[in-house]
């Protein structure tokens, strides 16, 4: 497999993508505020940058960030949605924007030459 250099621009647009993210999931937490499309919107949004990420840890072989990010895309998926109370979404999007900041910090920008 060919090596893919993981340039500080590219980490910067993950940890602008996982800020934008982490506002969208935590403006999702008040009930009552938003109307449905902002959730089906949220879904693309948090699936595709948790694949964004997965995509760049697995570059800078970080398995178990693979892992992470892979059940995170695939409970926000937005083609087969997971239905689930509002209770336990409020959960999902905290914990979610936990991990996604704790993304930020983790998978960082280590050049492989």
């Amino acid at each position: 497999m060919e090596e893919l250099t993981i340039s500080k621009s590219i980490i910067k647009n993950k940890n602008i993508a996982s800020e934008i993210t982490i506002l969208m999931l935590l403006l999702a937490i008040p009930s009552g505020l938003w109307p449905y499309g902002y959730y089906q919107i949220l879904r693309w949004i948090v699936a595709g940058t948790a694949l964004f990420i997965a995509y760049i840890a697995y570059h800078l072989e970080k398995q178990a960030w693979i892992w992470i990010m892979v059940i995170i895309a695939i409970l926000f998926n937005p083609i087969a949605p997971i239905y689930l109370s509002k209770e336990t979404w409020v959960l999902i999007d905290l914990i979610t924007s936990i991990i996604f900041f704790v993304s930020i910090l983790k998978v960082r920008n280590y050049e492989k030459k």
